[in-house]
């Protein structure tokens, strides 16, 4: 199977020739610029973006892996918080992420940009393939009829290791309620306590799913798959409980998340149910 996949992909990457990958740190991304770079290592660049929204160990991966493979990789800001629009958090914010993103990349090169977009994101309402498509940007994948368990599978043919097993981890702005505005402290914070709660259950012995600090207008928020979610809640998570107030306090927030059950995308509203978003 994974052989057809490499296939498929590499015809599509063959037409394209030289190109430029928009790498975020996760599984999509990283996957497509490998097999872009091991085709055509003189003619493929790789951009990564960095950013408050953009998690520290996102970035360390895309450095590890563009070392070890030589990437020609170029990491920048690409302005997204000094954009009014993007900072206001509407239900379309992830359009003026990508626009920012691909104005960015524009600046290095005239050539094609790609990106990792799969078969299985196009039944999701994503602002950002908008901005790709006013972009003129492509996406191997979907050219050449690939979803997610396909990236993976062709991640680990091409020996990512534990790139091919990394859970779907969004940006940092995607935890802040729709209409909230985004602002780098807040990510910090939240980061902080996603990190300080994946510690812990892997220190018990539980391999987290899902760790989602969601940041809502009535207070944060800790979505967690159902045995995390028991593993904090029993007597033993007292502590790590305990932490977690402090660490909210710190920033800003008088009580400790409440914990909840995962549900995907339940920060984003729709622009109806918006309230103060544009």
């Amino acid at each position: 199977m994974a052989s057809d996949i490499e296939s498929r992909l590499d015809h599509v990457l063959a037409e394209i020739g030289d190109a430029t990958v928009a790498v975020s740190g996760g599984v999509d991304s990283l996957t497509l610029a490998v097999a872009a770079h091991r085709r055509n290592p003189s003619g493929t660049y790789v951009f990564h973006a960095v950013s408050p929204a953009v998690p520290p160990k996102a970035t360390e991966r895309v450095q590890a892996l563009a070392e070890r493979e030589g990437w020609q990789l170029q990491s920048a800001d690409a302005g997204e918080f000094q954009d009014k629009s993007y900072l206001a958090n509407p239900a379309n914010r992830c359009f003026f992420c990508k626009s920012n993103l691909y104005a960015a990349m524009r600046r290095l090169t005239a050539g094609p940009l790609l990106s990792g977009t799969n078969l299985d994101d196009l039944g999701d309402f994503r602002p950002g393939l908008e901005a790709a498509r006013q972009n003129r940007v492509r996406h191997p994948y979907v050219e050449a009829g690939i979803g997610k368990a396909d990236v993976r599978a062709l991640a680990r043919s091409l020996g990512l290791g534990d790139v091919a097993e990394l859970p779907a981890q969004p940006c940092l702005s995607s935890r802040i309620e729709t209409g909230i505005t985004v602002d780098p402290a807040t990510l910090t914070l939240v980061h902080r306590i996603e990190t300080a709660v994946s510690g812990w259950l892997t220190e018990q012995g539980n391999r987290p799913q899902r760790v989602r600090c969601r940041v809502r207008r009535g207070g944060l928020v800790l979505e967690l798959d159902p045995h995390s979610l028991q593993t904090m809640a029993a007597p033993d998570g007292a502590g790590i409980r305990g932490r977690l107030a402090k660490i909210a306090a710190d920033g800003g927030h008088p009580t400790a998340p409440r914990l909840e059950p995962y549900r995907r995308g339940s920060a984003f509203l729709r622009e109806a149910d918006a309230g103060s978003a544009p």
